[in-house]
């Protein structure tokens, strides 16, 4: 019986009501007064603390702020690792192939048969279809390395055509896509082939027969083939959206070798870009094939 009468006690004692008076204090006249009870200051009291807590909370998760707690990545940090574990993967692919290319190169020496292999195999753990989500932005070293790598023309560039016993003129070069060419050949600004809008998914073709000297996927251009014809003539291909033909390919003119996309961070819709090198030097693809 005791402890009910304390319990009832306690419960009355919570709700007495109470009155807060603000006197001024010069003529002692009441200015504000508020009638307040125990339970309703608890009440009050335990709902602005759950407020002030939620809005730390969301001002920590969804704000800069975050980046201030001990142990939380930056955002720079964020994409960095992101661009860290890209390179990381391209680089295991590079260094599979060559141990391949090694492989196959020292059977040859000894005389034997080399086996061939399909690097489609090599690329099932790639992550290329989350590429689109991510944003990549170029450093202050990473322009700065640009500069440097075409000032010493580490790969022998040369706007001026050289010459050449070639006459592409006569060679039948068979369209890679049927589009519109929306970005023409223009060595001055860097753009060392041409643009040509197509329907996305359209076959992309060889022009020549040849042998795929390159088949992989960057950050710029996308998903790009480089074909080696004879006479020292290369055709590539970028932004497609899939790669048909693989590295060591042998193709026919007109084989499909990849499909229209819009990959990497240098395009801005469905269309192929397509360049020419004769003997180390771009020329422009639309003076040899109607498109």
């Amino acid at each position: 019986m005791k402890k009910k009468a304390k319990k009832r006690s306690w419960l009355r004692k919570l709700r007495h009501k109470y009155r807060l008076i603000i006197y001024n204090d010069n003529t002692f006249e009441e200015v504000f007064y508020l009638r307040l009870s125990r339970l309703n200051v608890f009440i009050v009291g335990g709902i602005f603390i759950m407020l002030l807590i939620l809005l730390n909370t969301f001002i920590i998760a969804y704000t800069p702020l975050r980046e201030f707690i001990p142990g939380y990545p930056s955002s720079d940090m964020l994409r960095n690792i992101q661009n860290n574990a890209l390179y990381v993967e391209q680089l295991e692919e590079e260094i599979e192939l060559r141990d391949q290319y090694l492989m196959m190169l020292k059977m040859v020496i000894a005389g034997e048969t080399p086996d061939t292999f399909d690097i489609s195999s090599l690329k099932q753990s790639d992550t290329s279809k989350r590429y689109k989500n991510l944003l990549f932005t170029k450093s202050v070293e990473d322009s700065l390395m640009r500069v440097s790598i075409e000032e010493e023309d580490r790969f022998s560039l040369s706007i001026q055509p050289q010459n050449s016993d070639i006459d592409l003129k006569k060679r039948i070069l068979f369209r890679p896509v049927a589009g519109m060419i929306v970005s023409k050949y223009d060595p001055a600004k860097k753009h060392y082939g041409i643009d040509i809008v197509a329907k996305a998914d359209e076959p992309v073709n060889a022009v020549l027969d040849g042998v795929v000297l390159l088949s992989t996927y960057s950050i710029e251009t996308g998903n790009m083939v480089v074909i080696q014809h004879k006479d020292n003539l290369v055709s590539i291909y970028k932004h497609l959206k899939t790669i048909i033909k693989p590295f060591g390919s042998n193709v026919k003119a007109g084989d499909a070798i990849g499909v229209v996309g819009n990959t990497g961070e240098f395009s801005t819709g469905p269309h192929l870009h397509f360049e020419l090198w004769l003997d180390r030097n771009p020329v422009d693809p639309s003076q040899y094939i109607i498109f």
